[in-house]
């Protein structure tokens, strides 16, 4: 009996104790976290930490979620969940001057009225029911920013929209940024408006309106503003010596710039000589002038193909689709980056189109570091093989690597000589009405007080990128509208590249650390090797399918020129022979090629196959090994216990 007594209040004081530690861990352990995760996906960034620590005022954000309405949306439960967890941990690592409320949205509340206020965007479940889930910072002073609706799509962004939005509340004052641009960067696209489509800006433009105070300069300044932060020059064409000389002495006096160029623009549409790739500079960029005295050179006439990362594309091959590589349309992974650079370093993959070759002259007396290479079995290709119609076959056929790793885009740093050594340039002599000469003397006039510098004060500080479709929305984001909303749902992170250019040029660096956690890609390389290694044999293959049917026809050729008299007949004869064979042959390859790509499904299925297992067979597999050996080791030692007690018995 009393060993029974002992039993029961053992099994309640188990109970007891249970409760206790549960309730205990609780409370005392809230603020406890383990993130195991390999890119540290739940630990608060060092940038987002600097920008909590860097608050003079405090600052209340409310998350307006519909509670009532969350659970019939799985996905975005958990997100929210997950959202709420992120907000604790700004409330915790802010040291009290964050304060996080969250507010929950029903139908016909005076909440609901609040958060249609602030300018949150609802998701209409039925006809009664409107989905809530958005967020809004404000302070003292009534300044408010707000994030009109939290979507999944954004999950691994959430961090960075976050932070943005505290940041953007706690420093109003934006860094200015001119832009000068020769492509239809603000939207303004003819084609589009013949289409009946509103012009709209390109989204990595309104990303960065977002952070900034973007200004568009005209291409015929002779004169920077003296509030511009940074300069932002893309596809630098047909400028005057005047906006060149401007330019030029905006970075001599500190200016900073960043700068993209290209050799073959895909969105340059001026004329028949740009589609056609021809003309005296078709669609390629130019600053050259410039270039040479910031130690660079744009290879003319030439962009960089890299097959290694080539970009399928649908190609029309005997009446059917096919996608192929094509390698002048690369999306580079990080491991082609400066790590070492805050611009380009934990970046995710940037997509770049026709990009161009920078090369670094070695006498500039600059430093010149590159922040995006290519790989080394890279090659130049001419932009002329890149022309109306040009066939992407003919690039695989004649592509060969050459060994070398191509630099696309760089950071210049160190002093510089002006690219106007003479002083400013001579007045250029308006040839039109006499208003317009009288203003572009005025111009002239005011730039001619200011002191010319033949050397830059202190080091200059230019990014260079040798590619302007990276800007274009087809290369690298999806975007779609929601409720008037544009949201955008990147595939690469071609837009925070330039933020956080633009970022490190204005002189910020709190919020680079965030938007450089990269997408999380995790590609099969090894898939994607075993791919390409039999496709490139399929290739192989179907050049010596053109190389037979090429000889065939020269044969045919050679056969009809022979005709004469009475031989005709047999000369058509060995013609319907020579046919015949040439069938033969193809149907034969065609036979290899089927082999190649079912060898080439197979190897990939049985890789795919192993991979599968090893990430979600071999961990159980494992516990139940490992189980079975502890139970056994167990069992054993009850058996020895109970073996030395009867010895041990008199």
């Amino acid at each position: 009996m009393k060993s029974k007594w002992l039993t029961a209040t053992g099994l309640a004081l188990g109970v007891v104790l249970l409760l206790a530690v549960n309730v205990f861990s609780n409370t005392a352990f809230t603020s406890v976290r383990l993130d195991l995760t390999q890119n540290k996906l739940y630990t608060l960034s060092e940038g987002t930490r600097n920008v909590l620590s860097a608050l003079d005022e405090p600052i209340t954000l409310r998350l307006f979620l519909s509670r009532g309405l969350v659970t019939r949306l799985p996905s975005t439960n958990s997100y929210a969940k997950r959202v709420q967890d992120l907000l604790e941990e700004y409330q915790r690592a802010a040291g009290g001057k964050l304060l996080v409320n969250v507010v929950d949205v029903e139908p016909f509340s005076e909440e609901e009225d609040r958060a249609v206020g602030y300018g949150l965007h609802g998701i209409p479940l039925d006809e009664e029911s409107i989905f809530y889930f958005g967020l809004v910072a404000t302070d003292s002073t009534d300044e408010e920013e707000a994030i009109p609706y939290l979507s999944t799509e954004r999950e691994e962004f959430v961090e960075y929209d976050i932070t943005r939005l505290i940041h953007q509340v706690a420093h109003p004052k934006q860094k200015v940024v001119g832009l000068i641009s020769s492509l239809p960067i603000e939207g303004t696209n003819p084609q589009a408006a013949l289409m009946g489509r509103p012009p709209e800006p390109w989204m990595v433009l309104t990303q960065m309106r977002q952070l900034f105070e973007v200004r568009t300069l005209d291409n015929d300044i002779t004169e920077v503003p003296e509030d511009v932060d940074v300069l932002m020059l893309v596809h630098p064409k047909e400028l005057s010596d005047q906006t060149l000389y401007a330019i030029d002495q905006f970075i001599l006096r500190g200016g900073r710039a960043l700068v993209f160029v290209d050799p073959h623009a895909e969105a340059d549409q001026g004329g028949p000589a740009s589609l056609m790739g021809m003309g005296p500079s078709g669609r390629s960029s130019e600053l050259s002038k410039l270039l040479t005295v910031w130690g660079l050179e744009l290879v003319p006439s030439k962009v960089i193909g890299d097959l290694q990362w080539a970009t399928k594309v649908r190609f029309q091959r005997e009446g059917r689709l096919v996608l192929i590589d094509y390698p002048v349309w690369i999306n580079l992974p990080p491991a082609l980056f400066n790590q070492e650079d805050v611009v380009t370093a934990k970046l995710g993959n940037l997509a770049l189109a026709t990009a161009g070759r920078l090369r670094a002259k070695t006498d500039a007396g600059v430093r010149v570091t590159p922040l995006i290479q290519s790989t080394p079995n890279a090659m130049q290709i001419d932009t002329e093989r890149l022309g109306f119609l040009h066939d992407p076959q003919d690039i695989l056929r004649n592509y060969r690597p050459e060994g070398e790793r191509f630099i696309l885009a760089a950071r210049v740093t160190g002093p510089v000589n002006s690219a106007f050594p003479d002083g400013p340039p001579p007045a250029k002599v308006d040839q039109s009405t006499g208003a317009k000469e009288s203003e572009n003397i005025g111009k002239e006039d005011d730039t001619a007080k200011r002191e010319h510098l033949a050397n830059s004060k202190g080091d200059i500080n230019v990014i260079v990128v040798a590619d302007t479709d990276l800007l274009q929305d087809q290369f690298w984001v999806q975007v779609q509208q929601l409720l008037g909303t544009r949201i955008a749902i990147p595939s690469a992170a071609n837009g925070t590249f330039v933020v956080n250019a633009l970022d490190s040029l204005a002189g910020s660096n709190d919020l680079i650390s965030i938007r450089s956690r990269g997408r999380f890609s995790r590609p099969f390389t090894r898939v994607n090797a075993l791919r390409q290694e039999a496709e490139l044999h399929y290739r192989e293959k179907e050049q010596q399918l053109i190389q037979r049917l090429e000889e065939a026809e020269q044969n045919l050729t050679e056969l009809e020129r022979s005709k004469q008299g009475d031989n005709a007949v047999i000369l058509s004869e060995a013609q319907q022979q020579e046919i015949a064979r040439f069938r033969e042959e193809k149907i034969q390859i065609r036979k290899e090629l089927r082999n190649v790509r079912h060898e080439l499904r197979k190897n990939i299925e049985s890789l795919e196959g192993w991979m599968k297992f090893v990430s979600i067979g071999m961990m159980p597999v494992l516990i139940g090994i490992g189980g079975i050996v502890v139970g056994s080791y167990q069992l054993r030692r009850r058996k020895r216990g109970v073996i030395h007690g009867r010895r041990s018995k008199p």
